[in-house]
C-alpha cells in the first residue's frame, strides 16, 4: 500500500495537421530541446480547454463545485450592472463605488480596462461584492463622497472590513470557484487571497523535432461574374504542424484536498475526499479526452490521448521528460518504448516506489504498470485519493 500524496499523469497524444497553440506572430508555439526544436502546447492552453469543456465529465457537471470567472470586468458587468438595474443611486454615487471596487479588486490601475489584469473570481467572491456594493449605494443613495469612502474602506485592513477575499476564503467552501482550488490564483490587490494551484500542469512537447509546413490557401467569391477577375477574393497563408506530444500534469493530493474542503494540507487523510475523488476522475477523462487547438473548423484537432500512464506516490514528483531529450521516431511505438526505458532506468537508480496503471491503444510493456481502459483508470486514481491508499 502507497499513500498517494501525488498523482503523477503522462500521456502521449499525436495531431496531424494543426495548429494548436500560437504565439504572438500566429505560427505554432515552440521550445528547444535537446538539440531539436520542438512544437509545443503551453500549459496555460490547456488548462484553459480543460477549465471550459462541457461534456459528460466537465469540471461544472461535479455535483458540490461553484463556478469562476476570469475576466478584467467582473466588477463593471458582474458586480455594478445589477445594483445600476436594482437601485436608485445617483449616476455619480453608482461610478464612485464601482471606481472604488475596481482599485479595490484589481489595484492601483483597476479604473481602466487596459491597467486591470484578468482576475479569476469565484462566483461566491462575486455576490458578496454585489452584496457590499449594493447595501452601499443603498445607505448614500445621494452622497457620492461619502460612497466612495465607504467602498475605499472596504478593501482597507484597518477601517474597513479589510481583506475580504481572505474573509471569504475563511468562511465560504470554494470562495475562488472550482478553477482556483484547482489551477491556484494570483490577486495582486490582496496577497492573502492567493491560491496555491493543487494541479501542476507542464508544456506539452513534442517527442520528435518539429514538423510543420506552410499551408497557402485562396478563398473564391460565389458571386464573381464571369467577365471579372478569375483570381482568388483572397489568398493567404498559415503554419500547419503534426506531432506526437508528451504531457505532464501532478496532483497535489493533499493541496486539492487542502482547497477544496478549506482544512489544512497537514491534515488531508482526516477529510472528507469524495469532492477531491471526483475531481480527480474528471481530471482524468479531461486530459485524456479534450485537445486544445486553434483553426477549429479548418483543421478539426480532435484526438484522443494514445497512452496515459498515472503513477501513486509520495515521494517529490519528477517528469519522464528526459526520455526524450534525444529525439524519437514519431510514431507512439518508439516513444513507448523511450518512456519505458527511461522509467526502468529511474527505478533501478532511485527504486520503484510508485504505484502505475497505464492506458494505452496500443499494446505496451511500463515497468510494473497494469493496464486498464481509461474509465478503469479514472476510477482507480480516484479510489486512491478517496481511500488515501493506492494498491
Amino acid at each position: 500500500m502507497t499513500i498517494p500524496r501525488f498523482l503523477q499523469i503522462h500521456t502521449l497524444h499525436s495531431y496531424p495537421a494543426a495548429l494548436l497553440n500560437r504565439d504572438d506572430s500566429g505560427l505554432a508555439k515552440r521550445m528547444p530541446f535537446g538539440g531539436a526544436t520542438r512544437t509545443r502546447i503551453s500549459s496555460q492552453c490547456l488548462k484553459r480547454h480543460w477549465r471550459v469543456a462541457q461534456d459528460e465529465f466537465s469540471i461544472h457537471n461535479i455535483v458540490g463545485a461553484t463556478s469562476a470567472l476570469r475576466s478584467r470586468n467582473i466588477v463593471e458587468r458582474k458586480v455594478m450592472e445589477p445594483v445600476r438595474a436594482a437601485n436608485n443611486a445617483s449616476p455619480e454615487v453608482l461610478q464612485a463605488v464601482e471606481d472604488a471596487f475596481n482599485i479595490g479588486v484589481y489595484g492601483r490601475s483597476g479604473t481602466t480596462e487596459s491597467g486591470r489584469q484578468p482576475l479569476l473570481l469565484g462566483l461566491p467572491e462575486v455576490e458578496h461584492l454585489r452584496e457590499r456594493a449594493a447595501a452601499i449605494c443603498a445607505e448614500y443613495p445621494a452622497d457620492a463622497e461619502a460612497a466612495k469612502k465607504t467602498a475605499t474602506d472596504l478593501f482597507n485592513a484597518r477601517r474597513g472590513e479589510g481583506n475580504n477575499f481572505r474573509a471569504l476564503l475563511d468562511s465560504a467552501k470554494l470562495p475562488a470557484g472550482l478553477e482556483g482550488a484547482l489551477f491556484g490564483r494570483m490577486v495582486t490587490s490582496d496577497p492573502g487571497a492567493n491560491i496555491e494551484a493543487a494541479i501542476h500542469v507542464a508544456h506539452a512537447f513534442t517527442v520528435h523535432a518539429e514538423e510543420s509546413e506552410s499551408d497557402y490557401f485562396s478563398v473564391v467569391d460565389d458571386l464573381q461574374r464571369e467577365d471579372e477577375d478569375a483570381g482568388a477574393a483572397h489568398i493567404g497563408d498559415m503554419e500547419l504542424t503534426a506531432g506526437l506530444f508528451y504531457g505532464y500534469v501532478v496532483v497535489d493530493v493533499p493541496g486539492l484536498v487542502s482547497n477544496l474542503e478549506g482544512c489544512d494540507a497537514g491534515e488531508w487523510e482526516n477529510a472528507d475526499r469524495d469532492l477531491p475523488a471526483k475531481v480527480v476522475e474528471h481530471l482524468t477523462h479531461l486530459i485524456a479526452t479534450v485537445s486544445p487547438g486553434a483553426k477549429l473548423g479548418s483543421t478539426a484537432p480532435y484526438g484522443f490521448a494514445d497512452l496515459m500512464l498515472i503513477e501513486a506516490g509520495s515521494r517529490q514528483p519528477r517528469s519522464l521528460a528526459n526520455a526524450y531529450r534525444e529525439p524519437a521516431r514519431a510514431r507512439i511505438e518508439a516513444a513507448t518504448e523511450k518512456l519505458s526505458g527511461h522509467l526502468s532506468k529511474l527505478d533501478a537508480a532511485y527504486g520503484g516506489k510508485e504505484v502505475r496503471r497505464v492506458m494505452s491503444v496500443e499494446d505496451c510493456d511500463i515497468p510494473n504498470a497494469e493496464r486498464l481502459c481509461l474509465d478503469d483508470l479514472a476510477m482507480w486514481a480516484a479510489d486512491a485519493v478517496r481511500s488515501g491508499a493506492a494498491v
